[in-house]
Formats: structure tokens, sequence, C-alpha cells
């Protein structure tokens, strides 16, 4: 963008409701607003969706959204051999061009999804009809390009996602160039390590799926729809292996909740966990991955999906972890389970460089102090920098690896600017003990309050709920440890008191879901 490289951070976006008539600007802005609150600055519009309306792109281009446009072709066969067929395409990618070209936000048209990855390359049900390569060539690789260059010159096509510029083409794939639609994870039951061994250069779909929140739950069930293989939650499932999936990666990480919404809450936890296990691996991977967009920011229905904002406007988890992970100065750990080491890494967004100080601090889950640290760092400019290795192998040896609790924190200016969390054992194996979590709670303004957390000892994935009453919380999800305070600023749709927000509020963390 203006000549300036970044890394692209985003979402993939799907027609915002399944009846997109009733859609007013208000609910693009919300959405939109929710996307660049995370952190975002880059929205892919997926291709088997619709040309969105102009005041999406008037607000994208006010909040400064990239938009990645695909043309309206998805995972199917189109009858490129067919000349009448080609000149309904021609008219109707001529008008949108001419509509979208002169907004700010639009960096680059893209022909299709997936064609180049299933249905030219033959991968996917060999029942499809397939789509020739000279058909496809017709379309993607002439006419539309054709197209672009005539009326809007100015902006980059790409002929299809995924795509591989070079080599063979049918490897859409491929990790050394192009874009790539991982679904390793999820699909192919992959653990969510695996991401740490792609190498991939712009990562344009991965995703996980989780339920919505229980309030949107109980908006489409009765009392007893209310256990996911019921057929009312079955059918509000958008993947037909999605409840197994879920479970499979939820009993590979979490202990088994007990109770249904306790499963709705930590399979959001696990959503969050996968996304970000693969944006944190490829943020220090820059510059050689340059973009992450996650499969999806939004729903058109309530449903249980792969999104990060539900069908009502609730932010799921992942929404509030992307909110992190997509942080202009970003800390993180990449563990090595066999030598027990942890890299401090530090990255950074800026186009200055930037003087911080990074701090660790090794607990048991009790809260105990074992060891700590701190140094400071410099932080150059649009690239991540390894800042520090940890050796712990002689605590594990002392301690055990499920004892282990890593907290890091990178402070810009006095001011905590990011905080991440690691350790050697999966949180199912981890003994958790009760946090004694408190409170303190200020009213700002008629729909606003502050809230300061504490705890006695660590909670992770610690979240507010507001009973009967629709909240906004400037955090959620986040992890508590003595020492650490955090705090929260909510917003109320109505005005209420200390008393009645205090009467409602409800604070869990990971142990309560036990």
């Amino acid at each position: 963008v203006n000549g300036v490289q970044f890394f692209a951070k985003g979402a993939n976006w799907i027609p915002a409701d399944t009846f997109v008539a009733r859609l007013q600007a208000e609910d693009y802005y919300s959405l939109l607003k929710d996307a660049a609150d995370a952190n975002m600055n880059m929205i892919r519009v997926w291709g088997g969706g619709i040309y969105e309306d102009d005041v999406f792109y008037d607000i994208c281009d006010e909040l400064g959204l990239c938009v990645w446009q695909d043309f309206m072709f998805a995972c199917s066969t189109y009858p490129a051999f067919d000349e009448d067929f080609l000149e309904n395409v021609r008219f109707e990618a001529i008008d949108n061009i001419k509509r979208i070209r002169h907004h700010a936000c639009l960096a680059l048209w893209c022909g299709n999804n997936e064609l180049e990855q299933g249905i030219v390359a033959d991968k996917w049900d060999t029942e499809r009809i397939q789509m020739s390569w000279g058909d496809y060539s017709r379309l993607f690789d002439k006419l539309l390009p054709g197209l672009v260059k005539q009326y809007s010159p100015q902006t980059a096509y790409w002929p299809g996602s995924p795509h591989s510029p070079l080599g063979d083409r049918v490897d859409s794939n491929n990790p050394d160039w192009g874009d790539a639609h991982l679904w390793e994870v999820w699909h192919g039951r992959k653990p969510f390590e695996w991401y740490r061994t792609c190498k991939h250069r712009f990562v344009s779909e991965f995703g996980f799926q989780s339920f919505p929140e229980p309030a949107t739950v109980y908006s489409y069930t009765e009392p007893e729809d209310r256990n996911i293989s019921s057929y009312i939650m079955e059918e509000h499932q958008r993947s037909p292996i999605g409840n197994t999936t879920i479970i499979h990666y939820m009993l590979d990480w979490f202990r088994l909740p007990g109770k249904f919404e306790d499963l709705l809450w930590t399979s959001q936890i696990l959503q969050g966990l996968a996304i970000k296990y693969a944006v944190e691996h490829w943020r220090r991977s820059m510059p050689r991955t340059m973009g992450t967009l996650y499969w999806q920011l939004n729903d058109c229905w309530p449903v249980a999906s792969w999104s990060s904002i539900d069908y009502y406007g609730r932010w799921k988890a992942l929404h509030y972890l992307a909110k992190k992970f997509y942080a202009p100065l970003l800390i993180t750990g990449l563990e090595d389970g066999e030598k027990y080491t942890v890299e401090l890494h530090v990255t950074s967004d800026k186009l200055e460089a930037v003087s911080g100080e990074v701090s660790w601090k090794l607990t048991d889950p009790a809260g105990n102090t074992i060891s700590a640290g701190r140094r400071g760092v410099e932080i150059p400019a649009n690239r991540n920098t390894l800042v520090e290795t940890l050796h712990l192998a002689d605590y594990v040896e002392q301690y055990g690896n499920r004892n282990l609790m890593l907290w890091l924190e990178l402070n810009v200016d006095g001011e905590t600017v990011s905080e991440n969390f690691v350790t050697f054992s999966r949180p199912k194996h981890m003994e958790l003990k009760e946090p004694e979590i408190s409170y303190q709670v200020e009213k700002i303004a008629d729909n606003s309050f502050k809230l300061l957390l504490k705890a006695e000892k660590p909670a992770l994935w610690t979240w507010l709920e507001l009973k009967d009453y629709r909240a906004r919380y400037s955090y959620n999800f986040f992890h508590l440890y003595p020492g650490k305070k955090q705090v929260v600023l909510v917003e109320t749709e109505e005005n209420l008191s200390v008393a009645v927000l205090k009467e409602n509020l409800v604070i869990r963390s990971l142990i309560d879901t036990y």
C-alpha cells in the first residue's frame, strides 16, 4: 500500500445475512468495525457470496480495511465453452468493476475460489462434472483479466485462490509461491502443531469451528434440544463433520465438559487456540509469509461454524484472541517439547523501530514463581525478531512438564502492549487450582463500566458474561496470574446500575468447565 509492504491480517467475508436485502448500513458498519477493532487490515470477499453493496466498500475505505475481491465464481463448474454465458459474465463483471474500482480499499481482483484446487484439478468428488483447463483459461486467464486491465488497470488481478503462479499450476498450495488454502487442521484432523510446519507465502484460507455462545444457541433451541447431538443442533451445524471434529480436538486439548453450556464455551476456546497457533507461527515467519486471512469473519444465520463473530454480532473467543494475535506488536513463545526450550519472539507491524522490554515469569499451577527475567529490546520495523531463548530443562526435571506455566509480556513506554502464555503440557493435563478471582467495578458513563480483575492463582481463559443483557468487552478470554491485574471495559446496550451489573456478571475460567 503506497509503496509499503505490509503483513495482511484479516478474515474471509461471507454474506452477512441469508436474506441480504434486509441488511442495513449499520449492519455492515458493525461487522467491519469489529474487524478493524481486532487489528485486521484486510477482508477477503469470498467468491461464493455476492458483490457487496456500495456501503460495504465505503465503510472499508473509512476504516482502512483493504479488500481482496473475488469475482463470484466458487467451488463449481462453469460453461465457459458457451459464448452466451461468457457474454453474460462480461457484462456482469464490467458493471461491478466500474462500480467498485474507485474505492481506495480495493487491493486486488481474484478470479475465483478453489477451482484450480478442486474442480479443474480433479481433486474433489470424482462424480462431479469437471471443468477443462481450456474452459478455465478462457474465463479466468483471458476474459476477466482483460476486463480488469481495461476498466481497473491500477488494480492487480489474481486468477484464483489458491493459485501458484510458478511451477505446476495443479499444485495450487505450493509453499514457495502464491496463496494457499490450508485445511489439514480441521478437514484432515492434523494437530494444531501442524501449522508450524507450513512455510506458505500467503494463507488466504484456514479455519476451525466452534459453537456460538449459549445466548445465541438458546435462540434456536428448546431446552430438550440442548445436546450437541440433538436433531436441531445438528441441523444448525454448517459442516457434516463438524460436531465430531470439534469433540475430536477437544479431547486432545481439554477435559470434556459435563454441561452443555460449558461445552459451547470450551469449543470457542478451542477454536481460538487453533487459529492462534497458525497466525502466531506465520507472523513469526515474516517476511516469508506475509498474509493470513482466516475462515471466516461472520455468519449469515445462527449456526455452529468457522466464524469469529456469530450471526447476532456476538464476539466468539476467537475474535477476542484475534485482537491480541493481530496486534501491531506481538510477543510469542515457541516451545520445544523435547529440548524444553522456549524461543521468545517479538513481531512488529510498525513502520518505525520501537524500544521496549520483554519480561517472563515461570510459575507452577498455584502461581508460585519459579524463575523470572527481563531484558530491554530494540524492535525493528515491519519484521520478526528472536529476542531470547530460555532453557528450562532443569525446571522440567525438578517440577515436571505438567506443572510449569510461562507468562510473557512486552512493555513499551511503561505499558503492556502484548502478553502471552506458554506451556509444555496440554491444558487437560495441568493440575489447575481454584483461581479465586476478584474484581472491582466503576461506572464511567451511562453504558460503560471499568472492571479491574485479579486472581490469587492462575486462571486460564478467563471470560466475562452478563446474564440477561447484551454487552461488549474490551478484552475477554484472557489469562490471569498472581501479580497481574487486567482492566476490562464493558459496554452495555442498556443503562445499568453498578448493582445490576454485579448481580448479572458471571466470571469464569477454564477450571469452571471441569
